[in-house]
């Protein structure tokens, strides 16, 4: 895979994903990896963000140490499933504001529909981390990341806990700035749209829905 492509391969990322995969993990279980999880990744995905000097004093001296801007970063949770995948990403970053994109994926056409669009103000002085759980035909992350650059923040990455070759190719086709950061890179789609192994449908399996 391409340079634009982060694979999270760390031990505790992927013993999770394993645990999250199982079909009889339950509702709660599944709900309680996600948070972990993301929370694991959300340190990798953060890793080059910008940070900026300041002076402290510690019990001992006075001292120019870093800080990040968090109120600088936004997290873009795709409605429903990337909802899952915020609190762990707060949790790191608190002082995170948050946009929200909902789509929804047309049984028939496989085609992303716009639902909702709410953004922070001054995005172009904002970075933007888009969530999504699953990478799976792309057009939900395309069509996300499309009407994210109208707001033209300084900077946006892409997230997912699964994705897929087919995802991929079609999301840097159309955005090829967009790095995307994932747990695993799973085998390829079938008839459907969905992920193969994968671990079914993340929204349901999130929400305890069918």
């Amino acid at each position: 895979m391409t340079a634009q492509v982060h694979v999270i391969d760390h031990p505790l990322v992927q013993h999770k994903l394993t645990l999250m995969r199982k079909k009889e993990t339950s509702t709660t279980s599944f709900r309680r990896l996600v948070n972990e999880l993301s929370t694991l990744m959300a340190y990798e995905v953060t890793r080059d963000m910008p940070m900026h000097e300041v002076t402290i004093q510690t019990p001992m001296e006075t001292m120019q140490s870093k800080l990040i801007d968090g109120k600088k970063v936004v997290f873009v949770p795709i409605l429903r499933a990337g909802m899952g995948i915020l609190d762990g990403m707060l949790g790191v970053i608190p002082g995170a504001r948050v946009g929200h994109i909902g789509l929804y994926r047309d049984p028939k056409t496989l085609v992303a529909v716009e639902y909702y669009f709410k953004m922070p103000t001054g995005m172009p002085d904002r970075d933007a981390i888009v969530l999504d759980p699953m990478l799976a035909t792309g057009n939900s992350a395309v069509a996300a990341v499309e009407r994210l650059k109208e707001s033209r923040p300084r900077s946006i990455k892409f997230v997912c806990l699964v994705s897929c070759p087919e995802g991929i190719k079609h999301f840097h086709s159309v955005h090829p700035d967009v790095p995307i950061y994932t747990a695993t890179i799973d085998r390829e789609l079938n008839d459907h749209g969905y992920i193969l192994p994968g671990l079914g449908d993340a929204g349901d399996r999130i929400f305890g829905t069918k």
